[in-house]
């Protein structure tokens, strides 16, 4: 057989593989990546892994709607199958009116999947891979996702020669001499349309209403051991076939006539579309998102600055407890779910971390003060990249896992593998609609379940509405929309600019009428037909260089920092906007967030007034940033609440001796005394100008402060001890690493090797050998084994392979035990070793001779 033929019609998946070229295979190995884990030796160790349960059931899982259903429908076609049958299943009998958009689309889902090699063989010769069969073919237990039962053949399997001579009696055939031959003429009739209607028109109206409810599956019904005169009809014309006692199905061939030929109800060859929900102006949409970023970023900030000084302790298996969740949520006045994602956002992005110690307390990481010095568009797009490719999912916190324990915040387990594509694949969907269009949620949902469709029984379970709990991909939808919106990526649902670039999507679609450009034949065409960014999500140095690309679509978005505030005599100040670093640096700290929005409101207080001072500035200090960073003049009010802060801070001073309380003014420390609030505190007159507590200094200081008076630590020296809000820190911390869903798409250097390596391989295990010892009867060794030969064979080749400068074919084990056989052209033999040109490995090697397992020469065309 010449090698055309070979190609034309080949007998194998190997074979298949082995005449494709590089471009195709890189095809392979990149949309089913496991095959490639390890690298296999050669074609036929890939074709076998290729059909192995686990891999086929991934591959399956990826497949479009459309896509399945051709799987499925080649599963219950003949083995092998002609394009015509597939056709025929998928659009309908040549009679029956066909789908022309199913015609127009099936060789594309066709050629998809004999790229993934779940279909292998020429047009006239389609075969289903044997696993990917088992898991789609009809049965009892596994009924077919088409609804169709088992053939006529399957089904009479177990039937008696006699009632089989009996059903062909019943419908008009001529008895036969064995069951094979009358099993298959019964099959053909039930193909044979004319003969079949005639057949079904004799039928009463019950009968065939009974036909219809089966049809489109389940195709399983139970019968009493008296079936009624209408079932009866139908199981004496072999309409109905008996599977068990009080059990009949319909057969495949009955079904398929009724269907018209087809084995899907709906076929989809088309995804839904996208539906715009609501359209808005393009600027209205960027202003939105940026505003959203700016809120973000001011939200995380506030969230760190509540944990600046500690935050709250981990639970024993990791995590926040309930009630620390609560609390955040009320510091940054927010649902528990969001306060969830904005702690989850802030962890993943490595800004916060457990510090480790034995009262082990979460904290920020330096990495947030380098974070902090960043500018605003460059802190908002690390904060976006991290959402958009982390695994762990704030959306599932407060739920269960599989042990029935409480899924906690910054806690384990909450690491979805598929959440990266889910959300780059959303936003990939809203980059295809027009420019300011926001979707219909449930459009979306849509979509990603004809790309991403469920099988087996939740398919039928979600075909049914029968209620259950919503699949996680549609959940990671929900949540990616709504994050989206929260994180600035989306602004009013839509996709805004600095989300686009995130994304790596072209540029949008806007309307002819705003351009002012002629259509063109693209804009009238649905959604669903439009370019859209590539569905699998980028590598990490494409979605870097996304990132600061993003960033700088951001910058011209955001308000310029302002230097100023606007001070009222109310004690309060007006941020008209976001301020500059050391300014919004020395409110936080001088003055407490009273409300936020497009502009800050800052109330000063005694206590914040302290803060400040407890933090080394001074009256003085304060007077002047004040003055200099105000429009407004300073109110009388404000000059008076620091100066009488200033005036009674430290004059009462607290240390470590136990603890004490120290003030050069005795009448204050009678007056302490005095006071019965200042019971609890276990104070005793050590000295005129001394108190000595039972409290630690901490809680001493607290008290003192709860009771009205305006105390400073001191050190061991006297000194007043500064207390600064981001003096702590966790120890250097790496973000959270994704989980994968499986091994990474290997990137073209990868797959580039891999292909060599395989072709070499297989170069090495099929080129043809001559005859003679170590080799088996026809010239070789059995399929998979290595060639055996003595050690003084095996030198006495090489020597002789040396001389004339032929290639050989060796087996060869290394250091670490793993065998494999190769084609080499010795070139040297010396010192127990042997250099020689490696054909497999395309380089020239050496090899211990004793670690050759045996030799034996190529035949003259082998290379």
């Amino acid at each position: 057989m010449s090698t055309e033929e070979k190609s034309a019609t080949p007998r194998s998946l190997a074979e298949a593989l082995r005449v494709r070229d590089d471009v195709s295979l890189a095809a392979l190995l990149r949309s089913r990546p496991d095959l490639i884990t390890p690298v296999p030796t050669d074609l036929t160790q890939l074709a076998t892994r290729a059909g192995t349960r686990a891999s086929v059931v991934r591959a399956l899982e990826r497949l479009d709607r459309f896509a399945l259903q051709t799987a499925e429908a080649l599963a219950v076609a003949a083995d092998p199958a002609p394009y015509d049958e597939l056709l025929r299943l998928m659009a309908g009998d040549p009679g029956a009116a066909a789908d022309p958009v199913v015609t127009a689309a099936l060789p594309r889902s066709l050629a998809v999947l004999r790229e993934q090699a779940l279909v292998w063989g020429a047009d006239d010769r389609l075969r289903l891979v044997r696993t990917a069969r088992e898991l789609l073919s009809p049965s009892p237990q596994h009924p077919s996702p088409t609804g169709l039962g088992p053939t006529v053949r399957e089904a009479t399997a177990g039937m008696s020669p006699g009632r089989i001579q009996e059903l062909l009696a019943a419908v008009g055939l001529p008895s036969t001499h064995d069951s094979v031959s009358a099993v298959s003429a019964l099959a053909t009739l039930f193909t044979d349309r004319p003969r079949m209607a005639e057949l079904l028109a004799g039928l009463p109206q019950e009968s065939r209403e009974v036909l219809a409810r089966l049809v489109w599956g389940p195709p399983y019904g139970q019968v009493t051991h008296d079936p009624a005169a209408h079932l009866r009809a139908l199981l004496d014309r072999g309409l109905l076939l008996p599977t068990a006692p009080g059990t009949v199905v319909l057969p495949r061939e009955v079904a398929l006539h009724l269907r018209d030929g087809r084995a899907h109800r709906t076929p989809e060859p088309v995804p839904p579309p996208v539906e715009a929900a609501a359209a808005h102006r393009p600027r209205v949409v960027d202003a939105t998102a940026a505003g959203q970023a700016l809120a973000a970023l001011a939200t995380v900030e506030e969230l760190l600055k509540e944990w600046d000084e500690g935050g709250p302790a981990v639970l024993r298996a990791g995590g926040l407890s309930v009630r620390d969740l609560k609390r955040t949520a009320v510091a940054l006045d927010v649902t528990e779910p969001v306060a969830a994602f904005w702690v989850e956002l802030a962890y993943g992005a490595g800004l916060i971390a457990s510090d480790g110690e034995a009262d082990e307390r979460y904290a920020a990481t330096p990495a947030y003060d380098e974070w902090r010095e960043l500018a605003t568009a460059e802190r908002w797009a690390r904060l976006a990249e991290a959402w958009l490719t982390a695994t762990r999912t704030p959306g599932v916190v407060g739920g269960r896992d599989a042990k029935d324990r409480t899924l906690s915040a910054l806690g384990p387990n909450l690491d979805r593998s598929a959440a990266p594509e889910v959300r780059h694949r959303v936003l990939a969907l809203l980059a295809g609609l027009p420019e300011g269009a926001s979707p219909t949620e449930e459009s979306v949902l849509a979509r990603l379940r004809w790309e991403r469709p469920l099988r087996g029984p939740q398919r039928e379970q979600r075909e049914q509405r029968e209620p259950r709990e919503e699949d996680l991909r549609s959940r990671l939808a929900r949540w990616t929309l709504s994050e989206a919106e929260l994180l600035g990526v989306t602004g009013r649902g839509a996709l805004a600019a600095p989300g686009r670039a995130l994304i790596g999507a072209p540029e949008p679609l806007r309307p002819a009428a705003e351009t002012g450009e002629p259509e063109g034949p693209g804009d009238k065409l649905p959604v669903h037909h439009r370019a859209l960014p590539s569905p699998i999500p980028p590598t990490p140095a494409e979605q870097a260089a996304a990132t600061a690309a993003a960033a700088r679509v951001l910058a011209p978005l955001l308000p310029e920092p302002l230097d100023h505030v606007l001070l009222q005599a109310d004690l309060t100040a007006v941020a008209p906007g976001p301020l500059e670093r050391p300014l919004a640096d020395l409110l936080g700290v001088l003055a407490d967030v009273e409300s936020k929005g497009g502009a800050t409101v800052y109330r000063f207080t005694p206590g914040s007034v302290r803060r400040a001072l407890d933090a080394g500035r001074t009256a003085a200090d304060l007077h002047a940033v004040l003055a200099r960073h105000s429009r407004t003049p300073v109110p009388q009010p404000l000059t008076y609440l620091i100066d009488d802060v200033a005036r009674r801070h430290g004059r009462l001073r607290v240390g470590s001796a136990s603890a004490y309380v120290r003030c050069d003014d005795d009448a204050t420390l009678d007056e302490i005394l005095a006071d019965k609030r200042a019971a609890g505190l276990g104070l005793r007159r050590l000295a005129p100008t001394v108190l000595a507590a039972q409290a630690d200094p901490s809680a001493l200081l607290e008290g003192l402060r709860a009771i009205g008076f305006a105390p400073a630590a001191e050190s061991a020296a006297g000194d007043v001890l500064i207390a600064r809000a981001d003096a702590r820190r966790t120890p250097p911390r790496t973000p959270p690493e994704p989980v994968p869903e499986g091994p990474p798409v290997p990137d073209d250097t990868l797959l580039t090797a891999a292909i060599r390596a395989v072709r070499a391989g297989d170069l090495a295990s099929t080129a043809p050998r001559k005859p003679g010892p170590g080799t088996g009867e026809g010239g070789g060794p059995a399929a998979g084994e290595l060639p055996r030969t003595g050690a003084a064979e095996t030198l006495a080749t090489m020597q002789a392979a040396v001389l004339t400068g032929e290639a050989l074919w060796i087996g060869y084990v290394n250091a670490e035990g793993a065998a494999s056989q190769r084609v080499v052209a010795p070139v040297r033999v010396e010192g127990g070793f042997v250099t020689a040109y490696d054909h497999t490995a395309d380089e020239v090697r050496t090899y211990p001779l004793h670690r050759i397992t045996g030799v034996a020469e190529l035949a003259d065309d082998a290379l």
